[in-house]
C-alpha cells in the first residue's frame, strides 16, 4: 500500500490540517468584501472543473505514485469537481438507509474499498508570491490524502466538513500539480451511515486562499441583547495567524451606510454597540455588515441581531414565541447528486419561501457554508447538524434486540474524539451564521458518555443557541444520563397522542420539537393539520420539520415516449438498499411541488380563520405569523360561490381592519347578503402585500373556505338538473325502510320477458344476466356478480367492460405497512358471490335487488351485501347498497363500484374537493368547487406509481368525450371519485412511473368513501377518525349514460 492505513485508525482523524475556524474568505480590499461574493476576491482561487482521474476497485490496486512529479496521467479520464464518480459511470449507486453498505466491523473496512484518485494542475501568478497559501476541500466523500508537486501535505475526514491546509512551503509561481486519493471508506463512514444514496469524491468546492503572512486566523461574533432589545452590545472575539496585527472595523447598515465609522480593535476583541438595532429573524432578515480590515485583506461577515432563548419552557426569538414550519433537507440533484450548486440552492429556497416554511433541519450533516449565508439572507432558521449517524448499529445481527445495540459507538471510548471533532466541526465553521439557532449533535446514532462530552463542549464554547439531540432517548441500558446540556425534546415521528401525553403530563421540562414528522412518501402526508393544530395550542410545541424535502433519484434520461426516469435503491443491483424509501419529498427530484407540499403550504397559511357567523358578517380571523403585523404582510380577497359559481367578489385590504399584531385575534366584518338557498361558500385569499426576494406582491400565501349555507344534494347546474333531476326522487323509494309497499311491484319470473305498458321499458331475464331494454338503451346485469356487464346508450357504448365491487386501491406508500394486512384477508382479490337476485316492477321502473358478498379464496366473507338498482325509462340508474362488514377484518382501504368507460370519455366535470386530489384527511390544498380537467390531468404521476387522485367530498360528477358522449353522477350525500386511465392493478404492478402502461379505458371509481392517508410510511398508524371501518353502511348514487349535451 502506497499510503499508510489513516483510513482503519480513528486515533488519526486528520493530518496536517488547520485548526477548524469560522468559514469566511478574505478579499483584498474593503470594496470587494462589501460585494459579499467570494468570487469577486482577488485572494480567492477556485479549483473546480474538469480534474484528470483514474478510478481503482480497491485502494491496494493502486500500486504506482501517480502523485510523483512527471507521473504520466495521460491516459486518464477527465471527471468534474465538484461531483460524485458514481455519476460517471464507476463503481454504482448504491441507497440504503440503515444498514451499513460494508460488514459492521469497526474501525475496519472492506479490502475492496474502492478509490479515485484526482491529478490536475494549477497556476499560482507571481503576485501571490509574498502571501500565505490554504487549500480548502469543502466535502470529499468519504476521506482523502492529499499532495502538492510529489509532497505528502495531509490526510483528512469528515466529509461534509472543510479541510484546510497550509500549502504555502510547497508552491511555487507558475505550474503546480495537485493529487488527492478519496477512499469510498473509512473508519468515519461508521459515523455517515445517513439515510441517503451513497456516493463517493471530491463533492464540494476545492479552492485557495491567498492570505497576508499575518492575519486573523478566527474570529467569532458574540451579541449581548439589552433594554427589551434597544441595545446590542457585540464583542468580536479575534484569533491571529502568526502575530497580532492592528484592525479596523466599520459596520454598514442594510442599504450600504457605515453606522459606525472605523473603530481599532482592543488586541483580541471588538466591542460596539447599536443602538435601536434592527432584529433578525426569518419574517424580516435584516442583516448587517461587519468588515475586518488590516492594511492589505479586508473580511466580511453578515451581521444578524438576534437572541434565541427558552423563557417558561417556551422557545423565543428575540422575546417573541417562535413556531419552526420546518423542513429536512439533504443536499440533492438527480444529476450531479450531492454537488449541489448555488442555483440548486436558491431553487430550493425559493420554493421554500412561497409554501410558507421557515426553517430548515440539515439533514444530517453540515450544508454548504454559502447554503447558510443563504439562509441568513432570505430567513431560514436552521438546525444545523453535525455529520453523524450511526443508525446502521440497529441492524447487525443480536440474539436479544433490547436497544443496546443503538449506542454502541456512542458509548464507546475508542470514539469520543470522533464525535467530538465532528460536532467541533460543524460548530466551528458555522457559529457566525444568525440563520443558526440550533445546533443538533446528530442523528440516530445512541447515545452516550461520548455526546455527553460533545454537549459539554458546545455549552462552554457557545452559550447563543439551543442545542438538540433525538438520539438521546436511547442510552445504554442502564446507564444514567446527564441531559443537562439539552435544552429541547426532541421525538421522531411521535403521535399526536404521544404529544398529548408529554404536555398534559405537568412534568415536562423541555420544549418539544418534532425534528422528523408527517413522512412525506408519495401519496401523503395526511395528518398535517392534525399536528399543526396541536403547534398551535401548547406554547412549548416550537414546531415540527417534514421528512422530508425533496425525493432522493437519479436521473437516468427518458423513455422513447419522453418519459424522465428517475432510479432509487435496487434499479442499480445495490445491495443492501431499501428500495423507494429515499422517494419521500414534498417535491419531485427535479423540485416540482407534490401535492403534499401544496398541502403544508395550506395548513402554516400565515392567517386563518377560527371563527365565522355569516349571518352577523363577523369573521375572527388570527395572525399565525411571529414578527409582522396583518396589515404590513398582506391583503384578503374573497369570493361567495353558490353552487360551483361566483356571485360576489370583494376584498380587504384597509390597515385599520388588518391591524393584527403578531398571534392575536381580530373580529372583521362582511357586509354579505344573507343567502339561504343552495350550497354556499366563501372562499378567503391572503395575498401578499408588498414584493419580497422569492415572491411579488400578488402572490396567495393560503386560504380558507367557511360554509354559508348547505343542501343536502347539491343544486346542480341547469345542465345537470336536465339529466338527473327528475330521477332524483325515485332514489329515496330504495331506501329499505322507505321502498314501496309489495302491491304496488310488479314481480317478474325467472326467464319471462316482459314489455311494461306503464313504460318503455322491456325485460327479459335468465339464469346469467337480467337484460333492461329501453326506447334508446340496452343495459346487461350480471346476476353471478351483482352489477351491470353492458349498458349502452343511443347506440354508444358507455361501459367497455363489466363493472366490479371495489375495495381495493393500488397501496400507497403510507399504505405499506397496512396493506400486508389488506392483502392478508384478500381485500385486493375479491370475489363477488350472488346468493339471490329478484327483478320487479317500481311504477315505470325496473328495480332488481341481489343479495351477495365479497370474499376471497380461501377467506371468509368481508362485506355482505344488499345491492337494490332502479333503472327508470329513460336511462337513469339508481342504486342503493346496504352494507355490512365483518367487524374481524381490518378497516377497508375504500368502497365503491368501479367503472370501465370508453378511453375517448377523457373530460370531467365534478362539484367538490379540488383542484387537486382529496382525501378525508388530506384536502388543506384544495376547496370545495366545481372543476373541469383532462382525464390524463387528473393523474399525480408519483415516482411509485400508486392510489392517487382521488376527489373527496363530492355532490356530482360528469365525464364526457369531446363529442359529448359520457356519464353523470350525483347522490343526495357527497362522495368520493376517481378518474384515470391507469388501473389500480397496473398502478401497483410498475415499480416506476415511466414504466405504466394505460389501459385503454377511462376508469371511474366512485366510492363511497376512502380511507384517510396518514403518514404511516415511517410514522403513526393512520388516525382512527380517517379508518373506514364502519360496521354498516348505506351507499346510494345515481348516474345517467349522456349523448350530445
Amino acid at each position: 500500500m502506497i499510503v499508510e492505513k489513516f483510513f482503519e485508525n480513528p486515533k488519526v482523524l486528520h493530518v496536517n490540517t488547520m485548526d477548524n475556524r469560522a468559514y469566511f474568505v478574505p478579499y483584498s480590499n474593503i470594496d470587494e468584501a462589501l460585494s459579499a461574493d467570494r468570487t469577486c476576491s482577488g485572494r480567492f482561487h477556485l479549483l473546480n472543473g474538469y480534474w484528470n482521474f483514474e478510478y481503482f476497485n480497491s485502494i491496494y490496486d493502486v500500486t504506482e505514485k501517480f502523485y510523483e512529479p512527471g507521473y504520466d496521467f495521460s491516459k486518464f479520464n477527465k471527471i468534474p469537481v465538484p461531483g460524485a464518480w458514481q455519476n460517471f459511470g464507476y463503481d454504482k449507486h448504491q441507497y440504503t438507509n440503515i444498514k451499513y453498505p460494508f460488514p459492521y466491523d469497526p474501525p475496519y473496512v472492506p479490502t475492496e474499498n474502492p478509490c479515485g484518485v484526482y491529478i490536475r494542475h494549477f497556476e499560482i501568478d507571481s503576485k501571490f508570491n509574498n502571501l500565505r497559501k490554504f487549500l480548502n476541500f469543502e466535502g470529499v466523500d468519504s476521506c482523502f490524502y492529499l499532495w502538492i508537486n510529489g509532497n505528502f501535505v495531509g490526510y483528512s475526514q469528515v466529509s461534509h466538513a472543510t479541510s484546510e491546509f497550509d500549502i504555502t512551503d510547497l508552491v511555487h509561481e507558475g505550474t503546480n500539480t495537485i493529487a488527492v486519493l478519496v477512499l469510498k471508506w473509512c473508519d468515519g463512514s461508521y459515523f455517515e451511515d445517513q439515510d441517503k444514496f451513497r456516493m463517493s469524491g471530491i463533492f464540494r468546492d476545492v479552492y485557495i486562499l491567498f492570505r497576508p503572512q499575518e492575519h486573523i486566523r478566527d474570529f467569532f461574533v458574540k451579541i449581548n441583547l439589552k433594554n427589551q432589545y434597544k441595545q446590542a452590545d457585540i464583542s468580536v472575539e479575534l484569533e491571529y495567524f502568526n502575530n497580532q496585527i492592528s484592525i479596523d472595523y466599520i459596520l454598514y447598515d442594510v442599504s450600504g451606510k457605515n453606522i459606525i465609522q472605523k473603530g481599532k480593535a482592543d488586541g483580541n476583541c471588538i466591542n460596539f454597540t447599536v443602538n435601536h438595532p434592527q432584529l433578525w429573524n426569518a419574517e424580516t432578515p435584516y442583516l448587517y455588515t461587519l468588515v475586518l480590515s488590516s492594511g492589505d485583506e479586508a473580511i466580511s461577515t453578515k451581521l444578524g441581531i438576534r437572541e434565541i432563548k427558552i423563557e417558561n419552557r417556551v422557545v423565543h426569538l428575540n422575546g417573541q414565541k417562535v413556531k419552526f414550519k420546518g423542513v429536512n433537507r439533504h443536499d440533492s440533484n438527480p444529476v450531479t447528486g450531492p454537488a449541489v450548486t448555488i442555483e440548486d440552492m436558491l431553487l430550493d429556497l425559493m420554493i421554500m419561501k412561497q409554501h410558507n416554511i421557515n426553517a430548515i433541519r440539515t439533514s444530517h450533516y453540515p450544508n454548504s457554508p454559502v447554503f447558510l449565508e443563504l439562509c441568513d439572507k432570505y430567513g431560514f432558521y436552521v438546525i444545523d447538524e453535525a455529520d453523524i449517524e450511526t443508525h446502521g448499529t440497529t441492524t447487525i445481527y443480536v440474539e436479544t434486540k433490547d436497544g443496546s445495540e443503538y449506542p454502541l459507538l456512542a458509548h464507546n471510548p475508542l470514539y469520543e474524539e470522533t464525535i467530538l471533532d465532528r460536532v467541533q466541526r460543524c460548530v466551528t465553521r458555522d457559529k457566525n451564521r444568525p440563520c443558526v439557532v440550533i445546533w443538533s449533535l446528530g442523528n440516530e446514532s445512541g447515545y452516550g458518555r461520548n455526546f455527553e462530552n460533545a454537549l459539554r463542549w458546545i455549552k462552554s464554547y457557545d452559550t447563543s443557541r439551543l442545542t438538540h439531540y433525538e438520539s438521546a432517548l436511547y442510552p445504554p441500558s442502564g446507564y444514567k444520563c446527564d441531559y443537562s446540556n439539552l435544552d429541547l425534546y426532541s421525538r421522531m415521528y411521535a403521535s399526536c397522542e404521544d404529544i398529548i401525553n408529554y404536555f398534559e403530563n405537568n412534568n415536562w421540562d423541555k420544549p418539544f420539537i418534532q425534528c422528523e414528522f408527517v413522512h412525506a412518501m408519495g401519496n401523503g402526508p395526511g395528518d398535517i393539520e392534525e399536528y399543526y393544530e396541536l403547534i398551535e395550542k401548547y406554547d412549548g410545541f416550537c414546531g415540527g420539520f417534514v421528512w422530508e424535502w425533496c425525493d432522493h433519484a437519479i436521473f437516468m434520461g427518458k423513455t422513447e415516449k419522453g418519459r424522465e426516469k428517475f432510479y432509487y435503491g435496487g434499479d442499480f443491483g445495490d445491495y443492501p438498499n431499501d428500495g423507494n424509501f429515499c422517494i419521500d419529498g414534498l417535491v419531485y427530484p427535479d423540485r416540482r411541488p407534490y401535492t403534499g407540499l401544496l398541502e403544508y403550504k395550506n395548513v402554516i397559511r400565515p392567517v386563518r380563520i377560527i371563527k365565522a357567523n355569516i349571518k352577523d358578517g363577523k369573521i375572527t380571523i388570527k395572525n399565525m405569523l411571529d414578527f409582522y403585523n396583518l396589515k404590513d404582510y398582506l391583503y384578503i380577497t374573497y369570493q361567495v360561490t353558490k353552487n360551483g359559481r361566483v356571485i360576489y367578489e370583494g376584498f380587504i385590504d384597509d390597515s385599520s381592519i388588518l391591524n393584527v399584531k403578531p398571534h392575536n385575534e381580530k373580529v372583521i366584518y362582511l357586509n354579505i347578503d344573507s343567502i339561504n338557498e343552495g350550497n354556499c361558500y366563501i372562499k378567503f385569499n391572503y395575498i401578499q402585500k408588498n414584493d419580497m426576494e422569492f415572491t411579488k406582491r400578488g402572490h396567495v400565501l393560503g386560504f380558507d373556505q367557511i360554509e354559508v349555507s348547505v343542501e343536502k344534494r347539491y343544486g346542480t347546474s341547469s345542465k345537470i338538473d336536465s339529466i338527473i333531476k327528475k330521477d332524483m326522487m325515485a332514489q329515496a323509494s330504495l331506501n329499505r325502510e322507505g321502498s314501496r309497499s309489495e302491491e304496488n311491484q310488479e314481480v317478474f319470473d325467472n326467464n319471462e320477458q316482459v314489455n311494461s305498458e306503464q313504460s318503455n321499458l322491456y325485460v327479459k331475464e335468465n339464469d346469467k344476466n337480467v337484460f333492461v331494454v329501453g326506447q334508446n338503451f340496452k343495459y346487461t346485469y350480471n346476476k353471478n356478480t351483482g352489477v351491470f356487464d353492458q349498458i349502452v346508450y343511443n347506440n354508444e357504448i358507455i361501459l367497455s367492460k363489466p363493472m366490479n365491487y371495489n375495495i381495493w386501491r393500488a397501496p400507497t406508500d403510507n399504505d405499506k405497512i397496512m396493506s400486508e394486512k389488506w392483502k392478508a384477508c384478500g381485500y385486493d382479490r375479491t370475489i363477488s358471490r350472488v346468493y339471490s337476485t329478484s327483478v320487479s316492477q317500481l311504477g315505470s321502473s325496473i328495480r332488481i335487488v341481489s343479495e351477495l358478498s365479497l370474499a376471497a379464496v380461501h377467506i371468509q366473507r368481508i362485506l355482505n351485501i344488499s345491492a337494490q338498482w332502479l333503472i327508470g325509462d329513460n336511462g337513469t340508474v339508481a342504486f342503493n347498497m346496504q352494507v355490512e362488514k365483518n367487524m374481524e377484518m381490518p378497516f377497508l382501504p375504500r368502497f365503491g363500484i368501479r367503472f370501465f368507460l370508453p378511453k375517448e370519455i377523457n373530460n370531467v366535470e365534478y362539484f367538490g374537493y379540488g383542484p387537486y386530489e382529496s382525501y378525508p384527511d388530506k384536502h388543506r390544498a384544495s376547496y370545495l368547487g366545481e372543476f373541469r380537467a383532462k382525464v390524463k390531468d387528473m393523474h399525480e404521476d408519483y415516482i411509485r406509481p400508486q392510489e392517487n387522485g382521488s376527489h373527496w367530498n363530492c355532490h356530482y360528477v360528469k365525464l364526457l368525450s369531446d363529442d359529448g358522449v359520457g356519464l353523470a353522477a350525483t347522490n343526495n350525500e357527497t362522495f368520493c371519485f376517481n378518474v384515470s386511465h391507469y388501473t389500480q392493478e397496473e398502478l401497483e404492478a410498475k415499480k416506476h412511473n415511466f414504466e405504466l402502461e394505460e389501459s385503454g379505458y377511462t376508469v371511474l371509481c366512485l366510492d363511497y368513501t376512502q380511507s384517510g392517508i396518514g403518514s404511516n410510511s415511517c410514522g403513526p398508524e393512520l388516525a382512527k377518525k380517517y379508518r373506514f371501518d364502519a360496521q354498516r353502511f348505506e351507499f346510494n348514487m345515481t348516474f345517467k349514460p349522456i349523448v350530445g349535451v
